[in-house]
């Protein structure tokens, strides 16, 4: 039954890898694939799906029972600041700061952006329909191959701001919180050690992209569309000063208060009060509430979904032989941790599941055997970030708005999107190896 329990765990990873890839909600292909997982291992329908303490549900509830609150108040923030048209004044007055006066300072000046929007909370894929729009006249002037948009957006918006920044407000560092009861600067030093590496690193990458581009004589490929582009700028929206307000002090709080339980969602609820005062000339109250709310549901069903999947899998008794051998590998007890996320992160194509999965799967044995529960988390939450497979939403959206097939950017994504999390891996063992984590 062990052989057999293995093979429904690999059928059932497989159908839900198919069923995302062709565009099937998480919602239905996770029960689906639970459902496959359950009769290969002989257990019963109802207790497995319904009724258990280990059961499809009973995993889902208990995601949505400790992340609900998150996925709610960041949506409607988010939204605040996409309909307020918030985000697109911080984002151009940035550009101004940084500047556009070469190609390499064009797409510095995105990957600041990038940074600083999703730093602030902002949902990556609202940076990429402010940022898109935005980088075309941009690479059109200056002549830039519209494939090098990939490593700055990747970089400065998926990367070192979701899991390596102590204090990041993004789901990426509050799921590992919320389960380990770490803060959200958990291992300060070595997150930022990490994400000064990977700033280096994709600073550096863009400045080779370009170099290579143009060295090959590349040129802006894309038709003009320029009506299109500037629909999202010509709109009102406040003073810089006035919609930097609500994410500084967002972060602020975060900082300031890390020590509090839950901190991120009382930063929220006051970031959101603030963005409704400061933002009512610009958005219609109900409209923008109402709106966030179905983003948020959408989001945590479709993430739950993914979880509790994943928790059902790791739960039956066929696992345990690939357990054993994750946390059997020899050396530093950080490479096996990270290791089991990294698989967790390929299969379901989404950072946050992984995350979600690896906490309940494998983070209590590594708590159990010593190690410091922030460095876990910060583990958790770096190597979950190798999740940039062809069913990865957040690729697949980016290629759709950006014009891309997955054959014309998939090198420059991984690359931008997986070797800082490599980095990032190295310095956890190097830097656990010798005690400075």
């Amino acid at each position: 039954m062990n052989a057999l329990g293995l093979i429904g765990i690999l059928v059932g990873l497989a159908f839900l890898i198919y069923a995302i890839y062709k565009g099937y909600s998480l919602v239905i292909a996770a029960p689906i694939a639970t459902i496959i997982v359950a009769l290969f291992n002989g257990m019963p329908f109802i207790e497995s799906f319904f009724t258990g303490d280990k059961s499809y549900t009973a995993y889902l509830a208990a995601f949505l029972k400790g992340n609900l609150p998150v996925f709610l108040f960041g949506a409607i923030l988010a939204k605040y600041m996409d309909k307020s048209g918030a985000a697109v004044a911080i984002a151009v007055k940035l550009m101004e700061l940084v500047g556009t006066t070469s190609p390499y300072r064009a797409l510095v000046s995105l990957f600041v952006i990038s940074a600083v929007l999703t730093l602030g909370g902002i949902n990556i894929f609202v940076v990429i329909f402010i940022l898109i729009p935005m980088a075309k006249p941009i690479f059109k002037r200056y002549d830039i191959s519209w494939k090098l948009v990939v490593p700055p957006i990747f970089g400065g918006g998926a990367t070192f701001t979701m899991t390596m920044i102590p204090g990041a407000p993004s789901l990426h560092n509050i799921v590992p919180s919320n389960a380990l009861g770490t803060p959200l600067t958990a291992a300060p030093l070595l997150g930022s050690v990490s994400a000064l590496a990977a700033i280096a690193f994709l600073m550096w990458y863009m400045w080779h992209t370009l170099r290579k581009s143009q060295k090959k004589n590349e040129v802006y490929e894309l038709a003009d569309d320029s009506a299109g582009q500037a629909s999202v700028f010509d709109r009102p929206r406040p003073p810089f000063l006035v919609s930097v307000l609500p994410i500084a002090t967002l972060l602020a709080i975060i900082l300031g208060f890390s020590f509090v339980k839950q901190i991120i969602i009382y930063a929220l609820v006051v970031a959101i009060a603030m963005s409704a005062i400061l933002f009512r000339k610009y958005v219609n109250q109900k409209e923008t509430i109402n709106q966030g709310t179905g983003d948020s549901l959408t989001s945590v069903l479709a993430t739950g979904s993914t979880i509790a999947f994943g928790n059902f899998a790791v739960a039956v008794p066929a696992f345990s032989s690939i357990f054993d051998a994750i946390v059997g590998i020899p050396g530093n007890p950080y490479i096996g941790l990270m290791t089991g996320t990294m698989i967790l992160a390929a299969i379901t194509g989404s950072s946050v599941g992984a995350e979600g999965i690896a906490v309940t799967a494998f983070a209590p044995h590594y708590v159990e055997m010593g190690l410091n529960p922030e460095t876990i988390h910060r583990a958790i939450a770096i190597s979950g970030g190798t999740s940039l497979l062809p069913h990865c939403g957040f690729l697949n959206v980016f290629n759709g708005l950006a014009g891309f097939e997955l054959k014309d950017t998939y090198g420059r994504s991984l690359i931008a999107f997986h070797v800082p999390h490599y980095i990032g891996m190295v310095i956890v063992i190097l830097m656990t190896s010798v005690g400075l984590a």
